[in-house]
């Protein structure tokens, strides 16, 4: 199995109020920080999913900018799939700075040859820090196609298709998967 990388950076951060991607976690800007995390795993490939082209994109990152209307997380997503030449796509969102590579690293370690993972918390699907097959994009488009753009309608498909695996995350773990969204949340 082959593996790129997808940071996804391109939310809107209403309940934030400004750009996710540039507020620092503890002394870092978190797109560095999520960089830094993917870089750790050895992908191919590192993507960065965003809505604009970021004004921090590093050299060594490839952008996908969402086509217009944006659908969020599912359109970066489905373009990325789109776009790997690897058999699985790992991904983690920008504003998830808890998550380590050694937990990601774990996921890889759960997934088979046209299968993915990802994780669930509180029998709520965490599709943002996952790994895809490359075999999961026709799912990613179809949503797109469609009038449901919930990601967690597309793990339900994938792992109805034996395309992923849904992972309870041990309670230990839960915290790795927070995202941060509004102010309050930098309080930790």
């Amino acid at each position: 199995m082959t593996f790129a990388a997808l940071l996804l950076a391109g939310g809107e951060s209403r309940r934030m109020g400004r750009d996710k991607a540039t507020l620092e976690f503890g002394g870092r800007p978190l797109w560095e920080r999520q960089l830094e995390t993917l870089r750790a795993l050895g992908p191919e490939k590192i993507f960065v999913s965003a809505r604009t082209a970021p004004a921090w994109l590093p050299n060594d990152a490839r952008l996908i900018l969402d086509d217009p209307p944006s659908r969020g997380p599912l359109s970066g997503l489905a373009k990325a799939l789109d776009e790997i030449e690897t058999t699985h796509l790992v991904v983690l969102a920008v504003d998830m700075p808890l998550m380590t590579a050694g937990e990601l690293r774990e996921l890889l370690e759960l997934a088979t040859p046209n299968c993915g993972v990802v994780p669930v918390v509180a029998e709520r699907a965490e599709p943002l820090a996952a790994v895809y097959p490359a075999n999961a994009a026709p799912v990613f488009k179809a949503a797109l196609a469609g009038r449901d753009f919930s990601l967690q309608g597309v793990v339900r498909r994938l792992g109805e298709a034996g395309k992923a695996k849904l992972w309870s995350v041990p309670e230990p773990k839960v915290g790795l998967y927070r995202s941060l969204n509004t102010p309050s949340d930098f309080k930790l």
